[in-house]
């Protein structure tokens, strides 16, 4: 099945580059060019990601592709070394479908690993504050299971409760903690706010008005980057974004405000791409609260912040 055009995946290239929602044709595509300096292999994962579920490949030299899959953090890997490539992208491909068979016409051999060794316990403080750490950035939406692991021992760094977690611990409390979002999230029905808002400023960004989600820590940071977004792109008339402290508060109900303005410099430009991103907000199905005036955010609001995880 795929998602707006797009497979329910994310593709991770050896340069550390993630791409979401890739569409089936580029992910033939890509497994069809790995193979040279700094893109030698390619990991799939599903979306929203479970830890060590995935597939992936490597090109050797002598152009064979080794394939591999995973599906958990105690199953063995399979692995498989395979000559054709379009046969690898078709396994890829149904994988990323979660077709039944998917993984039929390989000689897949099994891989043994190890039990893994469970981290020491947290002290309760510790592992308390932790939590919720994990708990509000898992409601923001916007990290990733190995992004959460870095921030939640960075944020407990100063061992106000004790000595903070190492990156083992860690790891343990967030992929307990995303797999409990993801029950969660897996009784949400239809699209949420969330959904609708990445709709919107996904027809904002294809109509030449710059829209980032989640972009940079606070207002005044996102007024003096935003331009660079805007960068080597023609027909750019503006721009809406909100931040990151925007996206806490809309998460503990405060609604979203979202800012915008135009390139030019000037109120006219300002005003318009205001009077667009309330129409596009509109037309997605949310509510908005704006006196008109190019000086003030638009605010999204009521909004219910039910941000899928994605990984």
């Amino acid at each position: 099945m795929e998602i707006d055009g797009g497979l329910p995946i994310t593709v991770r290239t050896e340069s550390g580059r993630t791409d979401a929602r890739v569409p089936e044709r580029e992910l033939r595509d890509r497994v069809e060019r790995i193979g040279g300096d700094g893109d030698r292999f390619l990991v799939v994962q599903r979306i929203p990601d479970r830890p060590r579920v995935f597939v992936q490949t490597a090109r050797e030299q002598d152009g064979t592709y080794d394939l591999q899959h995973r599906t958990g953090s105690v199953s063995p890997m399979w692995v498989t070394r395979v000559s054709d490539p379009e046969l690898v992208a078709e396994v890829m491909v149904r994988w990323a479908r979660q077709e039944d068979g998917w993984d039929t016409g390989i000689a897949w051999e099994r891989e043994e690993f190890p039990e893994p060794e469970r981290a020491p316990a947290l002290a309760p403080e510790v592992a308390a504050r932790a939590a919720e750490y994990v708990r509000a950035m898992l409601r923001d939406g916007f990290l990733g299971i190995e992004a959460l692991i870095r921030e939640t021992v960075y944020l407990m760094e100063d061992g106000a409760d004790g000595p903070p977690p190492s990156a083992a611990q860690a790891r343990e409390l967030v992929e307990r903690l995303w797999l409990e979002r993801l029950d969660e999230q897996d009784t949400w029905t239809g699209p949420t706010d969330p959904d609708r808002l990445e709709r919107a400023f996904a027809a904002l960004d294809e109509a030449g008005v710059v829209a980032r989600a989640h972009f940079t820590c606070c207002h005044g940071c996102g007024m003096t980057e935003i331009g660079a977004e805007a960068d080597g792109r023609d027909g750019v008339r503006g721009f809406v974004f909100f931040h990151r402290q925007s996206t806490r508060g809309a998460a503990e109900g405060r609604g979203l405000p979202v800012h915008y303005g135009g390139f030019d410099g000037s109120e006219e430009t300002t005003r318009a791409v205001g009077h667009e991103v309330v129409a596009a907000l509109t037309a997605a199905g949310l509510s908005t609260q704006w006196d008109g005036d190019p000086g003030t955010a638009i605010t999204v609001t009521p909004l219910t912040w039910r941000k899928r995880l994605v990984g």
